[in-house]
């Protein structure tokens, strides 16, 4: 992917230095153009909801900071690692520039379709981080709190994605990036608050809710990178680094490497084959229009 470097994002929180005494954090599954109509999106959600269409069994959420109580608000204070390797500071900087091209990109969709947009901001963490949503370890996995509008990482979860989840490339590690971000999407238009509203008061759709929730991330990750295309930031195999990222978080790929089965009723975010259609999705058509994940088959 062709990037400026050289600079880090006023959205960035550098947490990677900060003690991680007292924070825990429970281990879980990973969660990551034109005509763009945000409030078409909105609509056709309400409509799932009102029509009561969808099934489904059992608890889930991309992770449980849903449904905990408010925690204290994580610190705006930088705290930088006393030692940074040469490859980690290029890492800083390229998420950097990830970050900031998906919210002007953000902004300026929403400002098309008379809305506004507001940033999330990205915290950088090592072993474990407080957040809004509560204590978190590494182990986690990139994650979205909505309860202080920011996306958390830690760094070295992207070697994982490349050696233990076989999807290498820096697109692989802007898909992760984009996933979030479109995390931050939905909530910001309400999306969240109301799929978190009907887990609530229908527990048997919370698995099928969640899913869907999931693929519409990744498809609204896909309707940026398809921005990326049109303004020729891709490389060759780029697309390919997308589509493998997000093959490497399916549940079913998750479930097989880990336990050897595959059992669909505990899913949370959809199968690799799922995941890959709807990054298509957005990237093919560049429409967040067509990221109703909620109406019909998925």
């Amino acid at each position: 992917m062709k990037t400026r470097r050289g600079s880090r994002s006023d959205n960035v929180i550098d947490r990677r230095g900060a003690s991680t005494r007292g924070l825990g954090g429970k281990g879980l599954p990973v969660g990551i153009g034109a005509g763009v109509g945000i409030p078409g999106v909105i609509i056709a959600l309400v409509l799932y909801f009102i029509s009561g269409s969808g099934g489904g069994g059992g608890l889930g959420i991309d992770s449980p900071f849903g449904q905990l109580p408010a925690a204290p608000a994580a610190s705006d204070e930088d705290v930088p690692p006393t030692a940074e390797s040469d490859e980690e500071a290029a890492l800083v900087e390229f998420v950097s520039f990830v970050l900031d091209d998906l919210q002007i990109f953000w902004g300026d969709t929403f400002e098309a379709s008379g809305q506004q947009y507001r940033d999330a901001k990205l915290v950088l963490f090592r072993d474990a981080v407080q957040s809004a949503c509560g204590p978190a370890s590494s182990a986690t996995g990139p994650f979205y709190c909505p309860g202080d509008e920011r996306v958390y990482i830690d760094l070295a979860f992207y070697e994982d994605l490349s050696g233990r989840f076989g999807a290498p490339g820096d697109f692989a590690q802007a898909y992760v990036l984009a996933h979030e971000i479109g995390h931050h999407v939905q909530h910001v238009t309400g999306i969240s608050g109301q799929v978190d509203r009907k887990q609530r008061s229908d527990p048997d759709q919370a698995n099928e809710l969640s899913i869907r929730q999931e693929l519409q991330a990744d498809c609204l990750a896909g309707v940026w990178a398809h921005s990326t295309y049109k303004r020729d930031l891709l490389e060759s195999g780029d697309l390919e680094e997308g589509l493998d990222a997000a093959a490497a978080v399916g549940d079913d790929r998750i479930q097989r490497e880990a336990t050897g089965r595959v059992n669909p009723e505990t899913w949370t975010h959809g199968s690799s084959e799922q995941r890959m259609k709807w990054f298509r999705t957005g990237f093919d058509t560049g429409d967040a229009d067509q990221c109703d994940t909620f109406s019909g088959d998925y």
